[in-house]
């Protein structure tokens, strides 16, 4: 929804009555609705990464940090880019003609996303198969014969049956279905497949109709297959102040969201398309890191330098953050500590409970949150809750993989979390206020401290579903775009770990179910129980292995 509004109507429960706030206080409570109603306003269409939407967040994130006096630290000024695989996209060159006649692309034909990429001329007969010609299959027969099985995978069946035909004398395979049973074929952009060395295309009913009714006929067909890989650009907004100190506080909050939910990760549940605002995901977090600059650039906090990430891709599985980690624009060497905000906007005004992750990342954090008196954190009515896993579906994840101590701040789910409700006026302004100020003093305490926080290793969140009941113990690389699901961390004491598993390998199977991207792999988990032993098939460089596991 588009809005205008009077800044500071009702923003102040949870505080004293108005006249009794700091004149910094409310100062701060206007900057927080301002960035969050710009972040969650319409017109930038739910910050989906990529999209001009991001596009706009980035440049107001990057002029709030500019205005702040951060020097910019990305790699083009505030801005850090990367690229994100979309898999593959038929390109608009490639065309089909039969008998000179074009056919419609997508509508009358389309490639598969295996097929090989060629421009040919040749004669192919529809019923009759000959050498150094495509051959012809009609899968009606396939699909009435595997009507009944679940396991059944067209996919699968195609790529045999091209390989097939290719030994055979074959220079390709033309795909359609004259039969009553929907096939399912369609070019998947996602698929990680390797191309074959034949182009496979597929004819609809329309084209049937028009073209290949007669299987006496040959064809004189001009086809020309090009597909093409496809990414979109994310931006990592980076600010920094210099203290010339010889350590560094990363401070991080994603401000991606989903945009319309094109990448199916909206909890709306219905076919509808709708904007996802994401005022609380996490145009709070976002919100609040813009205001942290501000108050320590006058600060006398100088024992650490300070590094600000507003990270785009979390929604896709943290790409941005582990973009950064990988090409850090300071040395993660000199990272003391990072603490992540995502979701900080709707602390309930009657628990008051903020969820503070990452607390056994370094014995530092226990003394800190348990001190008292003057030496104690700004508590105003936050009730901790305490979780001492690095890990987890935020960016902090990224940070606590380099072995640097973390903290993630989470006001809590909510029934608007990923639907287009999750909106700017339903943002706790004033809870949000105590968060930042505890936060600020929490990094008070540690510039007192004056020194590098040490790391400890921790217990791993695991990936929950209740479509299935066991865990492999693996924390998946969600950036990775190849064929299978690479393995970003082992968790101790888990299958994969008693497997022997490491970070790097390439899971490819388990037992009879192949695994090409996480879906299967997660439909692959879905099918074993506890107590079940199966063998895990994976890649470690350019070894093949496999292990036994039970899980």
């Amino acid at each position: 929804m588009k809005r205008n509004f009077v800044l500071l109507f009702v923003l102040i429960s949870g505080f004293a009555p108005a006249q009794k706030l700091k004149k910094e206080d409310k100062q701060l409570l206007a900057n927080l609705q301002q960035h969050i109603s710009f972040l969650a306003d319409d017109k930038l269409e739910g910050r989906r990464t990529g999209t001009l939407g991001e596009q706009m967040a980035a440049e107001y994130i990057s002029q709030q940090f500019k205005e702040a006096g951060l020097v910019p630290k990305g790699t083009s000024g505030y801005l850090q880019s990367f690229e994100i695989s979309e898999g593959n996209k038929i390109a608009a060159t490639t065309y089909c003609t039969i008998d000179g006649q074009p056919l419609l692309l997508t509508k009358e034909f389309f490639p598969l996303a295996y097929s090989a990429n060629l421009t040919m001329e040749t004669l192919p007969s529809v019923g009759l198969p000959e050498i150094s010609m495509p051959w012809f299959w009609n899968v009606a027969e396939l699909m009435e014969e595997n009507k009944n099985n679940p396991h059944f995978d067209v996919d699968n069946a195609i790529k045999e049956r091209a390989a097939e035909v290719k030994k055979k004398g074959a220079t390709g395979l033309f795909i359609y279905n004259t039969g009553s049973i929907a096939d399912g074929i369609k070019f998947n952009s996602k698929d990680p497949s390797v191309a074959l060395n034949i182009p496979v295309v597929y004819f609809t009913k329309e084209a049937v109709a028009k073209y290949l009714s007669d299987d006496a006929a040959t064809l004189d067909m001009k086809l020309k297959l090009v597909i093409a890989p496809q990414s979109r650009t994310g931006r990592n907004v980076v600010g920094y102040i210099d203290n010339g100190a010889p350590t560094t506080v990363v401070l991080g909050a994603h401000y991606d969201h989903l945009g319309h939910g094109e990448d199916g990760n909206s909890m709306l549940r219905n076919t509808t398309t709708e904007i996802h605002n994401g005022a609380d995901d996490n145009a709070s977090g976002t919100a609040a890191i813009i205001e942290l600059a501000k108050l320590l650039v006058p600060s006398k906090l100088k024992a650490n330098n300070y590094l600000f990430i507003a990270f785009s891709g979390e929604e896709l599985g943290l790409f941005g953050s582990k973009y950064f980690t990988e090409h850090p624009t300071v040395p993660l060497s000199s990272i003391n500590y990072m603490i992540n905000l995502d979701m900080v906007g709707r602390l309930n005004d009657s628990s008051h409970v903020i969820s503070i992750g990452g607390y056994g990342t370094s014995p530092a954090w226990g003394p800190m949150f348990a001190a008292a008196g003057k030496s104690g954190l700004y508590k105003g009515p936050l009730v901790y809750h305490f979780d001492s896993s690095g890990t987890g579906p935020s960016d902090h994840t990224s940070f606590y993989r380099k072995d640097i101590p973390v903290l993630f701040y989470f006001s809590g789910l909510h029934p608007d979390y990923h639907k287009p409700s999750d909106d700017f006026d339903k943002i706790n302004y004033a809870g949000e206020l105590h968060i930042v100020k505890h936060i600020y003093s929490l990094i008070e305490a540690g510039d007192k401290q004056n020194q590098k926080l040490a790391f400890t290793k921790t217990r791993e969140t695991q990936m929950a579903s209740s479509s299935f009941k066991v865990t492999l113990g693996i924390m998946p690389d969600y950036t990775y775009s190849g064929i299978g699901v690479r393995v970003d961390g082992v968790t101790d004491n888990r299958p994969a770990q008693k497997a022997g598993l490491k970070t790097g390998d390439v899971i490819t199977k388990l037992g009879d179910y192949t695994v090409t991207e996480m879906e299967n792999y997660m439909e692959a988990l879905s099918k074993f129980k506890k107590g079940d032993k199966t063998t895990v098939y994976y890649n470690r460089s350019t070894e093949k292995l496999s292990a036994s596991i039970e899980f």
